[in-house]
């Protein structure tokens, strides 16, 4: 199995879409360059004890249709300025139905053999798993001027939200690119504030001004 190596540090541009008709205008201008649509499912965990959002990290099962198929992912330390985003992340791709069996039983995450996991039990001192539920996501990527655009539309129970996210090592200058784009078609923007995580467990959409 594929892994992203231990405490990579992920830059990455978020940029908030206000609405559908926003999100549809970017999906339409950028409708020559797709090059795959994902559909996501992402669930949520943390300690018993509330081990990981103590010390401000969280636990993700994600289910894909696209490769890699089903990923444990480890976030910590996440910040999120003026629409560029600083987080450490820990991922590794898991056989389906081992995750599966952990999504529906999260006691299973105490055993399931896999590097991220052990580290999370050993790390932070989780003895225990409890699920916190989770959303689903539509990703469209698209490779646009040397660039890796994902376009997302994530679908909670309580609204949906839309937002451009491109990882770069230079997240500020790939602002800037992206900005004149919106700005130049006329797309209703504003910079991320919180992230997919953090609207989850807010339970309520960002206000739109």
């Amino acid at each position: 199995m594929s892994q992203i190596p231990k405490a990579l540090m992920e830059l990455e541009v978020k940029l908030r879409l206000l609405d559908a008709a926003a999100h549809r205008q970017v999906t339409t201008l950028l409708a020559p360059f797709l090059v795959a649509t994902h559909r996501q499912e992402n669930l949520f965990f943390d300690g018993s004890k509330v081990e990981l959002a103590a010390r401000r990290a969280f636990l993700r099962l994600r289910f894909s249709d696209r490769s890699p198929l089903c990923a444990v992912t480890l976030k910590a330390r996440a910040v999120l300025i003026q629409g560029v985003s600083r987080v450490e992340e820990d991922e590794e791709e898991l056989d389906h139905s081992i995750v599966r069996a952990c999504a529906a039983e999260p006691e299973k995450l105490m055993t399931a053999e896999s590097r991220v996991l052990r580290r999370v039990r050993e790390e932070f001192g989780v003895l225990g798993f409890v699920g916190l539920g989770g959303f689903r996501n539509v990703r469209d990527v698209y490779d646009w001027k040397g660039l890796k655009l994902e376009v997302d539309e994530t679908k909670y129970d309580f609204g949906t939200c839309y937002e451009i996210e491109c990882e770069s090592a230079d997240p500020e200058g790939v602002k800037v690119v992206l900005e004149d784009l919106l700005k130049e078609n006329g797309v209703r923007y504003s910079y991320s504030e919180v992230s997919k995580f953090a609207i989850f467990r807010a339970g309520k959409l960002p206000v739109t001004e």
